[in-house]
């Protein structure tokens, strides 16, 4: 004998208030915590066209060739020689460029010894020539 009937099998409803309570909470709290300003851009301070040396004189231009080394004054200088001669020269303040194809290792590398060296080094991305 059966005491209790079986119950039918039918879908249990999702409710779906609760969903929506919970959608609405969490746009809050990100709109909340996200910066409006773009992410995708770095703001770097190399922009030498409004900055004069203090002599009037333009800043000496160093170029980071692909194989390393930087030439200053139409000879090729390694990183140490470089920033010895620059600062037997008294030079504090140098433009860097490099060339098309100058790999960024070699670019950063260069970047972090001047700046080691107690050097400003200020730099302006170029974009290479469309072929």
């Amino acid at each position: 004998m059966q005491l209790v009937e079986p119950r039918p099998s039918r879908p249990i409803p999702i409710r779906i208030t609760p969903l929506i309570d919970v959608v609405f909470i969490l746009l809050v709290f990100f709109m909340l915590t996200t910066r409006l300003l773009p992410v995708d851009y770095l703001e770097l301070a190399n922009d030498t066209a409004s900055r004069t040396s203090a002599t009037g004189e333009p800043l000496p231009e160093l170029t980071v060739i692909a194989s390393g080394e930087v030439r200053w004054r139409e000879q090729s200088f390694t990183l140490d020689r470089l920033v010895k001669s620059l600062t037997s020269a008294g030079i504090g303040e140098v433009n860097l460029a490099t060339t098309n194809n100058t790999p960024l290792g070699t670019f950063t590398r260069t970047l972090s010894v001047l700046n080691d060296g107690g050097i400003e080094t200020h730099w302006q991305r170029t974009r290479p020539p469309t072929p």
